[in-house]
């Protein structure tokens, strides 16, 4: 007879990709509030409008897996700093569009390189085969997990 598997918390991945996640994204968050006065999901936003365009509140929860209060809250808060421009979708009278303003282009600009380097000093002591091989698996971790949540992916 087979000993069933027991939990132990410090062994078990899901628990340690959360402390691994949290821990990195505070370090990250601290950064970005003291230099450019952004919580992590205006950067996260500020980011996919850089990368992205004008797109809708809708597509900004799907790029970046955050809920449709926490999206909406974060761009309340950048386009009164005047960093997001909303406007209408024409393709959808009932949503907006999210676009940079020039502020919000410059405050990215800024930001990015300090993004970069934290991430760099983050990953010092890895490789670069490390780091790639880290995103693989992290790839194949949410491609597992998307499954699980949607078995008829």
């Amino acid at each position: 007879m087979t000993k069933p598997r027991v939990l132990k918390l410090d062994a078990f991945v899901p628990y340690r990709l959360s402390i691994a996640s949290n821990t990195v994204s505070d370090v990250i968050a601290g950064a970005y509030r003291a230099l450019f006065g952004l919580n992590v999901p205006e950067w996260r936003l500020v980011t996919v409008l850089a990368e992205r365009g004008s797109v809708s509140q809708f597509e900004l929860g799907a790029a970046t897996r955050m809920d449709k209060v926490t999206v909406s809250r974060a761009a309340i808060g950048l386009v009164e700093r005047g960093l997001v421009r909303r406007s209408p979708n024409p393709e959808d009278k009932r949503s907006h569009l999210l676009a940079l303003t020039a502020e919000g282009r410059a405050l990215y600009d800024q930001v990015a390189p300090k993004a970069l380097a934290l991430e760099d000093a983050i990953l010092a002591e890895f490789s670069h085969d490390e780091v790639a091989t880290l995103l693989g698996m992290l790839q194949r971790l949410q491609t597992a997990a998307g499954r699980l949540a949607d078995p008829e992916t």
